[in-house]
């Protein structure tokens, strides 16, 4: 075969120039090269003689196009070898492009630029001149290499049959394109049109806009087109089997329905389905009520006119199993005998008294009453006081099974309350997943951190657990998966949590609350020579023949190294000793260790902790006041100091706003009662107070350091030391009464931790003394004070029983309740009945 080659005449010498980008044009070497602006393409690409329409919405486009427009409307149009980059240079662009003329420009209210463009012929880029407002590069043009001859005319024969089967196959080929095809006889032309518009990759097309050669173009037109025909071919073979495989699993429905039919005509009843029977017997032997039973029922006859390979099937199979699993009529059963239940509460837990109360009360009404209702229990208190155990221990004592779930950071209702089955991998809430867990429906169920609950736009647990924990609804509670009654009344609910403050009021109202406060000292040495000795001896491998704490060194790691209400740090600590011990044995020494005051520092180091109550009271303007926290009490220092001014007050220590009011008011009584105080009312309109409280970074707030802070600054003003071990809390109003405050116990415990003999609180919180150990109460003076004039004779040491000044007269009767409680401070009521 003999071919002719010879260059495209109508292409020959097309020189591009642009004048918009400051001048004409300058060609390069040999005067072949030229400088030509350049718009880059993020996912097109643009053939030479076709019209293509695109879409502009860089800055940098636009304002090429708003240029190139108004010129000679000559562009370079460039594809990005990576679309997600905003700003491309040389190298992200492929080297071959097509020149352009820009026919049309249209501007949109979004701000882009839309134009229609079309190709003119082939160019590479050799350099780029200029990346600001636009790029300009320098572009050298590609003169196509023709052939003519049989070979060439077979290509374009074999590539219109190939163009025609696609037609045939696929119906997503417009009939513009086809008459276009066969009204083209030009092979290039022809070539550029079916890359252009046929769904080839970007990479494919790029590689047909950068072949000058004619005949080697047909030859990759031909390869891909013959490659995406046997995608469409391939295609179409799977959608029919699949059509085919949806015909017969229809077919064999309406064959299974007819069979049906005619059994029950003969009295034959259905055939047997092995599946469908074991899961109607597991449900039958579940036990459900009969509005269950029915909805299992319904579910049964579906699943035995589904074929097992449809989606549904297995959706319904997995409902059906939770139907049979779930124990619907299987109680354990409760042991009643009280006394071994008080001997496993106390063998599990020191003290404690008004839970394992709660808990005997239960049992003793349950054995009167067989059908009682589950209580709802909530216990509050320190993190450490043995919440989450005491669960446990209470089901060991009624003989049921324990299933605790944690719902600190839930958001999603959906965790309690179950996803509804038409969502892809739903599954009941976790109330129902732990029932299954447990076996029964009567288990001891522990809510734990519910303080925790969180809400967003997926919806608020806390509201669903509403009905969980409501008495009169439990017995009908609905998940959304199951969508049947469910009876929660056996179940006994407890809830723990560390405050109360952050658990919304319904839900809060539905629990009764039992609150577990922190430990005296006395109470943390019995529990941790009864209980967490044994335990961390146990966990570490020793024997009691191994290692003897004494009990000075219990109490040494109590005030030295743990500052807690709970006792987690004390088992911490216990267990670094056992571990230094249990390392001596492996090394070879099998001496046995006695542990006592001066082993705990070799141990576990200096002491963490040290009683600052010296160091930093017995100076004027400082007085001791009592803090309440999630973890327990704490001693709060306040301290006042005077600077020559005009009677401002600055407060400082990251105060919330009930404190800075507390300091605003107790400022404003010692103003307008400076002269019954004994202060000097001209000494008060001269200075400016500053009121500190240490230890700035932690927020403080709450209304209880009234007294606190009046009695700092009654010594800041009298130049005289408050008693070093004299603590004091509660809230003083305007006119100067002490009303009552929370978290006594908490506080006392705190106090008698840091040292502190004396303390001063509201008479109405007489009744929270109660609560306190023996040995506390045994240990403390406790004054009880009305208004911030009963504070007063009992801040110095030697300061008169009258204060200076007019004292508002006492009826007879509080003047002798007082002098009674002031004169036998130990003597209160016992502690827990």
């Amino acid at each position: 075969m003999q071919s002719r080659a010879r260059r495209n005449p109508s292409r020959k010498g097309s020189k591009t120039r642009h004048e918009g980008a400051g001048g004409p044009a300058e060609s390069g070497s040999g005067g072949r090269s030229n400088r030509l602006p350049l718009l880059p393409l993020r996912s097109d690409l643009v053939f030479p003689q076709t019209v293509v329409p695109l879409v502009v919405n860089r800055p940098s486009g636009i304002r090429l196009v708003d240029e190139v427009y108004a010129g000679e409307r000559l562009v370079g149009l460039a594809s990005q070898l990576h679309p997600e980059v905003d700003d491309p240079g040389l190298a992200d662009l492929f080297p071959t492009i097509c020149v352009g003329t820009v026919l049309k420009m249209l501007k949109f209210p979004d701000g882009s630029t839309r134009i229609v463009c079309q190709g003119q012929t082939r160019a590479r880029l050799v350099g780029m001149v200029q990346t600001e407002p636009y790029l300009i590069a320098e572009v050298e043009p590609l003169e196509e290499v023709e052939e003519s001859g049989v070979e060439i005319d077979a290509l374009v024969h074999h590539i219109n049959r190939l163009f025609q089967r696609m037609v045939d196959q696929s119906q997503q080929i417009p009939e513009e394109l086809q008459v276009a095809a066969m009204n083209t006889r030009e092979p290039g032309r022809l070539a550029d049109l079916l890359a252009s518009s046929l769904p080839f990759s970007i990479e494919e097309r790029q590689v047909m806009l950068g072949e000058v050669n004619v005949r080697i173009r047909l030859e990759r037109l031909a390869q891909f087109l013959s490659r995406q025909l046997a995608v469409l071919e391939l295609s179409t073979k799977i959608q029919e089997q699949v059509g085919s495989e949806l015909s017969k699993a229809q077919r064999d429905h309406f064959l299974r329905q007819q069979i049906k039919a005619i059994q029950e005509e003969l009295g034959e009843g259905e055939s047997d389905n092995p599946e469908v029977a074991e899961l109607w017997g597991r449900i039958k032997d579940a036990g459900p009520p009969e509005d269950v039973r029915r909805e299992a029922e319904r579910e049964l006859e579906r699943l035995a006119s589904m074929h097992p390979s449809s989606a549904e099937y297995s959706i319904v199979r997995t409902y059906l199993d939770w139907i049979a699993v779930l124990p619907w009529d299987k109680s354990s059963k409760d042991r009643l005998d009280l006394r071994r239940a008080r001997k496993v509460l106390d063998e599990d837990h020191y003290d404690l008294e008004k839970i394992k109360e709660r808990i005997l009360e239960y049992l003793a009404v349950r054995k009167l009453k067989k059908d009682m209702k589950g209580p709802i229990l909530c216990f509050a208190g320190p993190p450490g006081t043995g919440k989450t155990s005491l669960g446990k221990s209470i089901a060991k004592a009624l003989g049921r099974e324990f299933v605790r779930i944690s719902l600190g950071g839930v958001h999603d209702e959906a965790e309690i309350r179950g996803h509804r089955r038409t969502y892809v991998a739903a599954m009941p809430g976790r109330i129902i997943q732990g029932i299954r867990k447990a076996q029964t429906n009567n288990p001891v169920f522990m809510l734990d951190e519910v303080d925790k609950l969180g809400n967003d736009f997926r919806g608020d647990p806390s509201a669903a657990l509403l009905e969980v924990l409501d008495p009169e609804q439990n017995g009908t509670f609905r998940d959304h998966y199951l969508d049947v009654d469910f009876d929660l009344s056996k179940v006994m609910f407890i809830a723990t949590a560390n405050v109360l403050e952050s658990i919304p009021s319904p839900l809060l109202d539905r629990m009764e609350v039992l609150n577990l406060p922190g430990y005296s000292e006395e109470e943390k040495l019995l529990i941790a020579r009864k209980y967490i000795v044994p335990k961390q001896l146990e966990a570490h491998g020793l024997v009691e023949a191994d290692l003897d704490v004494t009990d000075q060194a219990i109490r040494k790691i109590i005030s030295e190294y743990t500052r807690e209400a709970g006792l987690r740090n004390l088992e911490r600590e216990i267990a670094a000793v056992c571990r230094k011990v249990a390392r001596r044995r492996a090394e070879g020494r099998k001496k046995p260790v006695t542990v006592g005051p001066a082993q705990v520092a070799e141990l576990l180091g200096p002491s963490r902790f040290y009683r600052e109550l010296a160091d930093r009271t017995g100076v004027p303007g400082v007085a001791t006041g009592l803090a309440w926290t999630p973890t327990g009490g704490e001693i709060l220092f306040i301290e006042a100091t005077a600077i020559p001014g005009k009677g401002g007050l600055t407060l400082t220590g990251l105060l919330g706003d009930s404190m800075r009011e507390s300091a605003q008011a107790a400022m404003s009584y010692l103003r307008s009662h400076a002269k019954p105080l004994g202060l000097d009312p001209s000494k008060l309109g001269k200075t400016d107070v500053h009121v500190h409280v240490p230890a700035g970074a932690v927020p403080k707030d709450g209304p209880s350091a009234g007294v606190a802070i009046a009695s700092a600054l009654i010594s800041l003003y009298r130049d005289r030391p408050i008693q070093k071990e004299l603590a004091m809390t509660g809230e003083v109003t305007l006119t100067g009464r002490v009303l009552p405050v929370g978290g006594v116990r908490e506080k006392v415990l705190a106090a008698r931790r840091a040292g502190i003999k004396t303390i001063l609180l509201p008479r109405h919180n007489d009744k929270d003394l109660v609560e306190l150990p023996p040995e506390v109460k045994a240990d403390m003076t406790f004054r009880l004070v009305d208004t911030l004039d009963d504070v007063l004779p009992r801040l110095f040491d030697d300061l008169p029983a009258k204060p200076r000044g007019p004292e508002p007269a006492e009826p007879p009767a509080g003047r002798a309740r007082r002098k009674k409680a002031d004169e036998h401070p130990g003597q209160q009521p016992r502690r827990r009945p």
